[in-house]
């Protein structure tokens, strides 16, 4: 899927470009930089939902490590690559540092922007539409996307994706996500959620589907839809 919307959707969603020449022989070049995006709402915002701490600690410990560490893999490896498209979809490639590190990265900045305070909403207009269309109703959406984060072993995600105008939901192990190349399902990430024992346990401990089943009520849906378009 290499449309217009896919590569203006990555170029504006984490990254900036940071002056640093990658070699001589690539002097024109610039190293790519993953930045942390600033949280909209103070910790306790998603409370009684998300706790918290666990907002806290999800936020300026594991977000702000993976942050730190790409980084290092890029400047220590000398990686060519200058856009996430290029650095995701070659990621079979890279370290295991900068592979998961990058993914963890893009992944929070992504879930974090998701997230709104207040009560449950629902999609509407041509989010609605485009979710009735793929799965029956939204009911059937979130059961079909619960069922994706609930059976994902160990640590990973669930994504509600647009792949060539249709949406699918899939899952991705750990810290990858369906703009790396070797995705099972690759596509435009519309909605994300974060299955990894720290982005829940202080609360839920392994009670995970209590967990899914309260995400609903912080999705900010007017994110969602921004991104179908």
């Amino acid at each position: 899927m290499r449309t217009n919307n896919r590569r203006n959707f990555i170029k504006t969603s984490l990254t900036a470009v940071a002056g640093l020449a990658l070699s001589p022989a690539l002097s024109h070049a610039f190293v790519l930089q993953f930045v942390q995006e600033r949280l909209k709402y103070p910790f306790n915002a998603f409370e009684p939902y998300i706790d918290a701490l666990t907002t806290e600690i999800h936020y300026t410990r594991h977000h702000t490590a993976y942050i730190k560490n790409v980084n290092e893999a890029i400047a220590a490896e000398k990686i060519p690559y200058t856009t996430v498209e290029t650095f995701f979809e070659n990621a079979a490639s890279l370290s295991p540092k900068a592979r998961n590190n990058g993914g963890g990265a893009w992944n929070h900045n992504f879930f974090f922007a998701t997230l709104k305070p207040g009560s449950a909403s629902v999609p509407k207009g041509k989010l609605k539409a485009a979710i009735d269309k793929a799965f029956g109703s939204v009911d059937r959406f979130k059961e079909q996307f619960a069922q994706a984060a609930a059976s994902r072993f160990g640590s990973g995600w669930a994504w509600l994706v647009k792949d060539k105008g249709q949406l699918k939901i899939t899952s991705t192990a750990n810290q990858d996500n369906p703009l790396f190349g070797s995705a099972e399902v690759k596509g435009t990430p519309l909605l994300a959620l974060d299955v990894w024992e720290h982005a829940y346990y202080l609360k839920y401990q392994n009670k995970r589907a209590d967990y899914i089943a309260n995400f609903w009520n912080v999705v900010d849906w007017d994110v969602v839809a921004g991104r179908l378009t």
